[in-house]
């Protein structure tokens, strides 16, 4: 399980530089996009780093489905990006590729530790 925490936590942080430099040149009439991608994965790394750093179970598991929320929220603006022809479908299958590592990731982290906390 510490490396599904650790290596959750890397691709997070790669998502985060990643969609950084993909951000630069947004239009402004579109700012508020932007500020959702943002905000949002950055509050899935600050959701990772708790569900990290936890010890009670039952908080672990809520921020770790509070991941998978926040991801599938970044999806969806990254999406939105996509239609509204900010980003090419190259960028957003690239983030998209990263969004499914981080998704893949996280449901293992949930799945065990949902499988310890029934056998204690």
């Amino acid at each position: 399980m510490k490396e599904e925490k650790f290596k959750t936590i890397q691709f997070v942080r790669e998502l985060i530089v990643h969609i950084d430099k993909q951000l630069e040149n947004f239009p402004k009439k579109d700012i508020e996009i932007k500020h959702e991608i943002k905000l949002e994965t950055y509050e899935l790394l600050k959701t990772a780093y708790i569900a990290n750093t936890t010890s009670d179970r039952e908080t672990r598991i809520r921020n770790l489905e509070n991941m998978i929320v926040r991801i599938k929220l970044i999806d969806f603006f990254m999406n939105l990006a996509y239609d509204k022809q900010i980003i090419n479908h190259k960028k957003y299958l690239k983030i998209g590729e990263r969004l499914d590592d981080i998704a893949k990731y996280t449901m293992g982290w949930l799945k065990n530790t949902k499988s310890n906390q029934e056998n204690p």
